[in-house]
């Protein structure tokens, strides 16, 4: 996997990066947003990818 295709995801809540992931970003322009558990807050809210 090439690292141009690599994102991190960023929640919302506490601010702090704790997912990566991929995706294809010639058919998703937007930024990704995906309700995700975070290991800090304890419980799942929304992340967002970073740049």
């Amino acid at each position: 996997m090439s690292q141009d295709n690599m994102i991190k995801m960023e929640c919302t809540a506490c601010k702090r990066v704790t997912y990566n992931s991929h995706k294809n970003k010639k058919t998703i322009k937007q930024r990704l947003e995906l309700k995700k558990f975070c290991r800090f807050c304890k419980k799942h809210t929304l992340h967002k990818e970073t740049k």
